[in-house]
């Protein structure tokens, strides 16, 4: 009988052609960062605990993957509290460590630990994979790329341009249609002001987060349940309706006439701002002012978006937003960033969905020299070593008892272009058959003729 073999719900494997596909992504995403003057850096896929936690609001603590203490983790644990089965205060114990939930929680962290050494504002670029238990469904995975550009020691909202001017290159290069939803956390803090509830300001972010996914009727409920009156609620509601097409400055008019706080107009004045930075140099992205936008991470304090496909039904593809004092929690205030993430996994997705990546083979090799043994062989080391050496991706056939038509086959299966030939009598003359497998075509040429056929074919 068979082993079952799987793998964990929420993560998934790659083939060959998926990498390629992948890959078509993180270089555009790299080429378009650079082009804006943003360095790659990397931290660890592990955190201290300490370092994730509170970072990402009640919600996002229990999507946290925690690792078990090597070793003897039961030692120094209180008896009672595993008779009692005191799940929190174990875990406390037994994990001193956590995978990491996105990029910029150890991105503060990063710039705390090295703050003498970078030179602020810093542009940082970051491709890598986090985790989150959540329950996986429709482009929603525990293991996941996040491709995160962020500037930090700047409150200019100059940065918040140039990150909508980063997304607007991103998806013209990938030939995707998307719209950019843009609000201001102190927006919703105003907001939370105005219907009477200030210091519920968490909760309603975080029930608003799921307005897209869950519902109006469920946000309502969810608000309800955390103390918040039907009135307050429909006040929220009334004023997210009447925002609905205008833009900043046109909202700003409509308020004028309300006693609005001083929060929320700041928030307005803010995105106005962006907007008219917007007009001066236009974006080929559909820009959408939503008030009812929250992004649940508690971090945030000003700008916040969220990219969306304009062609596939599916989460936001791209979100982020200003966080004013997140190194402070680590002992450096006073430096405020900016920052956003694209969800290479959710890109490559849409991009299957509408079968828009490029028709590429998952090889690179260009030349499969055959191999037929005995004389042959050092012959066909010579050929590939030389090939490489002028810089033509080569692969040599390992197995030299093999027929050709299976040299072929493999060639014709991994889309290898040209196959070099090499028999006895190709050893005695010095010379090697070169054949064209998309047009059948074949010559018989010395080494440095092929070289000069290949380079006028490849480049």
């Amino acid at each position: 009988m068979g082993v079952n073999v799987t793998i964990p719900k929420g993560t998934r494997d790659f083939l060959p052609l998926q990498m390629v596909k992948r890959n078509y992504i993180f270089e555009i995403l790299r080429d378009v960062f650079q082009l804006y003057g943003y360095q790659q850096i990397e931290t660890p896929s592990m955190e201290n605990l300490g370092t994730l936690l509170g970072k990402y609001g009640e919600e996002g603590d229990k999507l946290l993957f925690r690792i078990l203490n090597s070793g003897d983790f039961l030692s120094g644990v209180d008896e009672n509290d595993l008779n009692n089965k005191n799940i929190a205060t174990l875990a406390s114990k037994f994990c001193e460590k956590g995978l990491r939930y996105d990029l910029t929680v150890p991105f503060a962290r990063f710039v705390v630990m090295y703050k003498n050494e970078l030179t602020f504002p810093f542009k940082r670029f970051q491709i890598q994979p986090v985790w989150r238990a959540d329950r996986p469904q429709k482009g929603r995975y525990r293991e996941f790329y996040q491709c995160d550009v962020d500037v930090i020691g700047s409150d200019s909202l100059l940065n918040e341009f140039e990150l909508l001017k980063i997304i607007d290159e991103v998806f013209i290069r990938l030939k995707l249609k998307v719209t950019v939803k843009l609000n201001n956390r102190k927006i919703l803090t105003g907001l939370a002001e105005y219907i009477g509830y200030p210091d519920k300001l968490v909760p309603i972010t975080v029930a608003m987060d799921k307005i897209d996914k869950a519902g109006k009727d469920s946000v309502c409920n969810e608000l309800r349940s955390t103390g918040i009156s039907d009135d307050a609620i429909n006040r929220l509601f009334d004023l997210i309706d009447i925002s609905k097409g205008l833009s900043p400055e046109q909202l700003i008019e409509k308020m004028s006439d309300k006693n609005m706080p001083d929060a929320f107009l700041q928030g307005l004045n803010e995105m106005a701002e962006l907007y008219a930075y917007v007009a001066v140099s236009g974006v080929a992205a559909n820009i959408s002012f939503d008030m009812s936008l929250a992004r649940g991470l508690s971090y945030y304090t000003g700008t916040i978006l969220e990219v969306v496909s304009d062609e596939v039904a599916m989460g936001s593809i791209c979100g982020g937003g200003r966080y004013d004092d997140l190194t402070g929690i680590f002992g450096l205030p006073g430096l405020s960033g900016v920052g956003m993430s694209f969800g290479a996994e959710r890109i490559y997705d849409v991009l299957t969905a509408l079968n828009r990546f490029p028709v590429e083979s998952p090889s690179k090799t260009k030349v499969l020299v055959t191999c037929f043994g005995g004389e042959t062989v050092p012959f066909a080391i010579e050929m590939a070593d030389l090939l490489r050496k002028n810089g033509v991706p080569t692969e040599m056939y390992p197995d030299t008892k093999a027929k050709m038509k299976k040299q072929f086959s493999y060639a014709d299966n991994n889309v290898i272009p040209w196959v070099i030939i090499i028999g006895e009598d190709e050893v005695k003359t010095g010379k090697a058959g070169l054949k064209n497998l998309q047009t059948g075509e074949q010559v018989v040429l010395s080494p440095v003729e092929i070289i000069n056929l290949l380079k006028k074919n490849l480049t």
